[in-house]
């Protein structure tokens, strides 16, 4: 029945696009893990989101395959900016391959290295909108550099944040990935700065809206 619902929300949803289709495409063929790309569905509600919101200035946290990004800078005005950032730069050429071929390219900058150096060098910036989607182990340290960051009104959304369920089990000591989802919960959970709810949309995707 699950199976059938997706293909029924999707069937009744926009179409993903030929670039973005031919991107996922692509790195289910050539990249390790694609499963992290975001996919139709979040994809489209990213976007969605994204022209609710309507930001000038948007940070991304985990770039990967370009996917979300791309769908990021489609709900956006032509004249704003997301700066997209990743540690990965082996994946620099296959992202800046697909921003070339975009008509939102453009709106798009990518930034190669460790997001807590990176972050911080972002001194004037304010930001409308951070989508977490990085190292789970370092979620809160992420959560607690950008929120100075991001304009009162604005949205923090962060992703993974049901871990394929495991966050209702017992964790490994060993996981620190599933600690770490668990530690930003729970940080998320007690910040009486912000408005929060987590969407049961594929692994999970909390919105964050800070007072």
């Amino acid at each position: 029945m699950s199976e059938l619902l997706d293909k029924y929300i999707i069937s009744h949803s926009d179409e993903e696009g030929k670039l973005l289709e031919r991107l996922n495409r692509d790195a289910h063929v050539n990249l390790l893990r694609p499963r992290m790309i975001s996919g139709h569905l979040q994809g489209r509600i990213i976007k969605m989101l994204t022209r609710m919101i309507n930001p000038s200035q948007v940070l991304e946290l985990g770039t990967f395959a370009g996917y979300s990004a791309l769908c990021f800078a489609e709900g956006m005005d032509d004249s704003a900016e997301i700066h997209t950032v990743d540690n990965d730069d082996e994946l620099e050429e296959f992202v800046a391959k697909y921003l070339e071929l975009s008509e939102h390219g453009h709106k798009v900058r990518q930034h190669i290295g460790n997001a807590l150096d990176i972050i911080p060098q972002f001194k004037d910036e304010q930001f409308d909108l951070v989508f977490i989607d990085a190292d789970k182990r370092l979620y809160c340290e992420f959560y607690d550099l950008v929120f100075p960051k991001v304009k009162k009104g604005g949205f923090i959304f962060a992703d993974n944040t049901l871990w394929d369920g495991k966050v209702i089990e017992d964790p490994l000591p060993t996981d620190a990935q599933t600690g770490g989802i668990l530690a930003f919960n729970d940080l998320i959970a007690k910040d009486t700065r912000i408005e929060k709810v987590i969407l049961p949309l594929r692994d999970g995707m909390t919105l964050i809206y800070k007072k």
